[in-house]
């Protein structure tokens, strides 16, 4: 094979990245002007957990001259790439799948199906019940005299944070099954090891969130939680594969 016939698969593949890629960036660029209008009312519903803690008499700040006009605009356009999440997702799938195996393809829908889905359920868990329960404590805790204040692009980092960690963290049953199909490691051998595990959602969980005692725990307890899930679901899983094989045999 000649130079030529071994360059044009090559610059096929990057002619696809390239339009994968300008697919993914045009569903995201879409969907954010369409929401952009909207901006304002969707950082005031991303901080409604706060505001409806706060005293009467305060409100969130802008320090910044431009926080107030380019703040809710980052919170729409992160919002954005979450929202098109699944379309960038079919967008990778459909550049990689051609190369996988149909073994790989089908173990690989379900993966990005449930990995999606649980990211969005984290960062509802962590909307719903978690930041109304950690803002409620934050402001109850005030010192008399000292007025419940933040900024509003402070505020929207500390919730990404929030937001990412937890959907990071509903994604452990998926890891656990994966490890568990692949036969790295079977469920007996992970709740074997369920001690080291708490420790290090423990950690995971100080890593992930500020600093503070109240949202490490809140992320850590739903983790091991999660991961019990995962045990759960792998062993049914084997024990399916099992007595599909056995019937196969039969």
């Amino acid at each position: 094979m000649s130079d030529v016939d071994r360059e044009q698969p090559f610059i096929s593949h990057l002619l696809e990245l390239r339009t994968r890629l300008l697919r993914m960036m045009g569903g995201i660029l879409l969907v954010f002007v369409a929401m952009s209008p909207f901006s304002n009312p969707i950082y005031s519903a991303l901080a409604g957990p706060l505001t409806r803690h706060m005293p009467a008499n305060s409100s969130m700040i802008a320090i910044d001259v431009l926080s107030p006009f380019l703040t809710p605009l980052k919170f729409t356009l992160i919002l954005a790439v979450f929202v098109t999440m699944p379309w960038v997702l079919y967008q990778v799938w459909a550049f990689v799948a051609p190369g996988l195996y149909q073994r790989e393809k089908r173990l690989a829908i379900p993966v990005l199906l449930s990995s999606t889905i649980l990211f969005y359920c984290g960062m509802a868990f962590a909307y719903f019940l978690i930041m109304p329960i950690f803002f409620g404590f934050i402001t109850s805790t005030a010192p008399e005299g000292v007025a419940v204040m933040t900024d509003i692009n402070r505020y929207l980092d500390f919730v990404m944070t929030i937001f990412f960690a937890f959907g990071v963290a509903f994604e452990v049953p998926v890891a656990t099954v994966i490890l568990s199909l692949t036969g790295i490691l079977s469920p007996e051998a992970m709740a074997a090891k369920r001690p080291y595990v708490i420790v290090g959602a423990f950690i995971i969980g100080m890593l992930l969130t500020p600093p503070d005692v109240i949202s490490q725990t809140l992320l850590a307890v739903p983790m091991w939680m999660l991961f019990e899930v995962g045990i759960f679901v792998s062993r049914l899983l084997l024990r399916r594969r099992r007595e599909a094989q056995a019937t196969a045999c039969d």
